[in-house]
C-alpha cells in the first residue's frame, strides 16, 4: 500500500515510517527542512510542507492512506503566529487535497490538549468537549484541526483522529519537546521540580495503534492513547532507579515557579534556549486530567499501553546509545 506521512522527521512520525516499512508498505514523507532524522530510511521525500497545496498534491499523489502528523508544538504561545498556521490551517489544505487525490483514509493525530481538561478529577474519554478561546494557543490550534477534520468527516472524508498524551519512548532523534525535558532532567539541567504531572504513553504503543487504524478505526472515529499519570516526583524517582543515580527532585510551590517566569523567559531569551517552564506549561502539568480512558481504543485499535517503567527503561538505553547521557 501507498501511504504518506506528514511530520514524518519527528518522533512520532520516524517510529511510524519504520514500522510501515517493516510491514512492506511504501511512504511518500514530506519534509520541510530537516531531514536529519530520518536519513538512510528509504522513504520518498517530498520537499514542501502543509501550508504549500502543490507540494500536498505531490505527496498524496496515487496515496491510498495519509497520517497527518505534522504540527507545531509549542509551551510558549504563538509569537509568530505559526502555530496556529501549521496545525490549523496547515490541516484544512491537507483535508482539502486528500479530498481532491480521492484518499481512502486521512488519520489526523490531534492531541489530549485539544480537550477540556476540568473537571480533572472526572474521567475524560472521546465525549469531552474541545478547548475554547480561552485556553492556551497550542491547545485551540490543535482543536481548531480536530474540528476541521470533523467537518471534513461530515462531508464524506473517510477520517478517523487519534488523541495521544504526552509521548516519550526511544528513536527520539531531535529530540522532541517532552524527550529534551528527560534528558535535561537526567542530565541535572533541570534545577527543581513542580507539583502535577502528566499522563504518559510510549511512542510506539501510538504507532502500533495508528497502525491498527488503518484498517480497523472507525470512520468518523475518536480515539484516545493513554498510558500512565505520572507526577514529576514520581517521574524523576523512576529515571533515578532506572539511571542508578541521583536526579533532582525537590519541589517548588507553583506559586514560586509562576513568580520566576520572568526571569526565566529572560535567562532563555539570552541563552536562546527554549524554557521547560512557561505560563502554557505550568498550566498543563497542574492542570492535566488524571482519569483519561482508553478503553475504547484498547477494544478497536488492539491498544495495549506498556509500563511506563519499561518506557522509560528503553527511552534512556537509546539516549545512552546516541550520547544524549552518559
Amino acid at each position: 500500500m501507498k501511504i504518506a506521512v506528514t511530520g514524518a522527521n519527528g518522533h512520532v512520525g520516524i517510529n511510524l515510517c519504520t514500522s510501515l516499512l517493516h510491514a512492506g508498505h511504501q511512504i511518500n514523507a514530506l519534509f520541510h527542512k530537516n531531514e536529519q532524522g530520518i536519513k538512510g530510511i528509504p522513504v520518498n521525500i517530498i520537499k514542501g510542507d502543509v501550508l504549500d497545496r502543490q507540494s500536498i498534491r505531490l505527496l498524496l499523489q496515487d496515496v491510498d492512506i495519509v497520517f497527518h502528523l505534522a504540527a507545531r508544538i509549542s509551551i510558549n504561545g504563538d509569537p509568530d503566529g505559526m502555530v496556529t498556521r501549521i496545525n490549523a490551517e496547515g490541516t484544512r489544505n491537507m483535508l482539502d487535497v486528500a479530498r481532491e487525490c480521492n484518499v481512502k483514509r486521512f488519520i489526523h493525530f490531534s492531541s489530549i490538549d485539544a480537550f477540556q481538561q476540568h473537571p480533572n478529577d472526572q474521567p475524560l474519554d472521546e465525549n469531552r468537549p474541545l478547548v475554547n478561546h480561552q485556553s492556551c494557543a497550542y491547545n485551540m490550534s490543535k482543536a481548531s484541526g480536530e474540528r476541521a477534520v470533523k467537518e471534513a468527516i461530515n462531508n464524506g472524508l473517510d477520517a478517523v483522529i487519534l488523541s495521544p498524551t504526552a509521548i516519550i519512548g526511544p528513536a527520539d532523534p531531535e529530540p522532541s519537546l517532552t524527550g529534551k525535558a528527560i534528558v535535561d532532567l537526567y542530565n541535572h539541567k533541570i534545577p527543581s521540580l513542580v507539583p502535577g504531572g502528566y499522563d504518559w504513553v510510549d511512542v510506539r504503543d501510538v504507532v502500533s495503534a495508528a497502525i491498527v487504524a488503518m484498517e480497523k478505526g472507525r470512520k468518523g472515529e475518536k480515539y484516545l492513547l493513554s498510558g500512565h499519570w505520572h507526577s514529576l516526583k514520581e517521574l524523576s524517582a523512576i529515571l533515578q532507579e532506572q539511571a542508578g543515580k541521583k536526579i533532582v527532585d525537590t519541589i517548588l510551590p507553583f506559586w514560586v515557579a509562576r513568580v520566576g517566569l520572568p526571569f526565566i523567559s529572560l535567562y532563555s531569551t539570552l541563552t536562546r534556549q527554549e524554557p521547560l517552564y512557561t505560563r502554557d506549561s505550568l498550566t498543563i502539568i497542574h492542570d492535566g486530567n488524571r482519569m483519561i480512558n482508553n478503553s475504547k481504543a484498547r477494544k478497536e485499535l488492539n491498544f495495549n499501553p506498556r509500563s511506563f517503567s519499561v518506557t522509560i527503561r528503553d527511552m534512556l538505553l537509546w539516549f545512552k546509545e546516541h550520547k544524549y547521557i552518559n
